[in-house]
């Protein structure tokens, strides 16, 4: 499986490397369905600019990524074209590895089950076989860095992809079971971009079922193990934030990259729900809706948890794409990372209802964002509503993507406990109905 995996990455290399050295890479950096106020490139560069005349690179209402993000690039600013190629690289090889155990375990969870008798008798079709998962690791690396949002993430420099690569290395972390290392990098995710807290719970419970602890309130040894896990979160936090506290000798980072994702200031206009409804919303508003638009990446974890407390990879795949949809400044990069997962859960395939209409609307969307663009800011022929529309339109698209997977899987765990062939009390065929 390595000589693929190399195939894939050379192609993948050559093409940002194509398109670097093309007319395409300026106007792309330029796109702000790509870049948002967090992670363009131009700021990174005013940031640096500051840094070096000595000036707090958080003075002013520019720079908004993090002390660490500042420091890496202000060594490898020269070779910054090749640090976004290998972080993209890496990104796919530790997704790559870490579906690879994912499937090792899901194989001998379904060996032991079907050992257990616990699946119902005519659920054989739905059996996931080793011929059938041999190939899936290597189309996430494909559907990762062969995806055109990544690819355009990397052109235009976006440190979103810094970002996915560290969540990409907290999973494979804990699918191989390293606490230390999941709570390590969950830590560094969470300083980078607030959201991935999210990502605690769905690793906990993985990291539960390794070591064979019931997830149950009333257990000592689960309350001792998540207060472990927790303190190695916290602790690596700390550490991570005391040491941008020793590089910049200045707490100023904390209201200009934190207080800056959740109070949403920048309306600049980008692929979320946030920027057009706080334009039109009466100041004495702002406060209480920005609540309310920022907690819905936070509400759904508890219930989401509760639900899926057996399944928790398919939890984090579900919590990613919450992220990406619902927090405050999200960019095409971000999609990319809970897309490169779809490959994961293929044999949903057969129980998803809207995947070609659904697969339309994203690729409709994706290509109308420029074209409404630039019949709004360049030829005046549009206005704000029309480009809002299509970003609307895209989220839903999303949102519908990500519950009719929820729904296939939920309708596939019954079926195999079920049966395949549902029956009423009176003998008639039964239909299933999430409620």
């Amino acid at each position: 499986m390595a000589a693929p995996l190399l195939l894939v990455v050379l192609v993948a290399v050559t093409v940002r490397a194509a398109l670097y050295r093309s007319s395409l890479a300026a106007f792309i950096s330029e796109r702000v369905e790509v870049a948002s106020p967090l992670n363009a490139w131009k700021r990174v560069v005013e940031g640096l600019a500051l840094l070096d005349l000595g000036v707090s690179p958080y003075s002013g209402a520019i720079f908004h990524e993090t002390p660490l993000i500042i420091y890496l690039f202000h060594f490898l600013i020269e070779y910054a074209e090749l640090v976004f190629m290998i972080t993209d690289v890496l990104t796919a090889v530790a997704l790559y590895l870490a579906i690879q155990d994912f499937n090792k375990v899901v194989f001998k969870k379904q060996k032991l089950l079907i050992e257990l008798d616990k699946y119902a008798p005519d659920v054989a079709e739905l059996i996931r076989t080793p011929m059938e998962m041999h190939y899936i690791p290597l189309k996430v690396a494909l559907f990762y860095l062969l995806n055109p949002y990544t690819v355009m993430s990397c052109v235009a420099k976006s440190t979103c992809a810094i970002n996915n690569t560290v969540i990409a290395f907290f999973i494979l972390a804990t699918i191989k079971g390293s606490a230390f290392l999941s709570a390590v990098f969950l830590a560094l995710a969470t300083y980078q971009s607030l959201y991935p807290l999210t990502l605690f719970a769905p690793a906990l419970l993985y990291l539960l079922q390794r070591q064979f602890i019931p997830i149950k309130l009333k257990s000592k040894s689960f309350w001792l193990y998540t207060m472990q896990y927790a303190a190695l979160y916290l602790c690596s936090l700390v550490v991570i934030v005391c040491l941008s506290f020793f590089l910049l000798n200045s707490w100023d980072f904390i209201p200009s990259v934190y207080g800056f994702i959740l109070s949403v200031p920048d309306l600049t206009p980008n692929i979320g729900l946030f920027w057009y409804f706080f334009a039109e919303m009466f100041e004495h508003f702002s406060l209480f809706f920005v609540c309310v638009f920022q907690i819905n990446v936070f509400f759904y974890t508890i219930p989401l948890a509760i639900k899926l407390k057996e399944h928790p990879v398919f939890f984090m795949f579900v919590q990613i794409a919450i992220i990406s949809i619902f927090k405050s400044y999200p960019t095409v990069g971000d999609i990319a990372l809970y897309m490169a997962f779809l490959p994961v859960w293929s044999h949903l395939y057969r129980f998803l209802r809207n995947t070609f209409i659904l697969s339309c609307v994203l690729i409709v969307c994706s290509l109308l964002f420029p074209v409404l663009w630039h019949l709004w800011i360049y030829a005046g022929s549009a206005n704000s509503n029309f480009y809002y529309a299509i970003t609307l339109t895209f989220n839903i698209g999303q949102i519908l993507l990500i519950s009719d997977y929820f729904y296939a899987f939920l309708r596939r765990e019954y079926y195999l406990s079920h049966g395949l062939h549902l029956t009423r009390q009176d003998g008639t065929e039964a239909m299933l109905v999430l409620k």
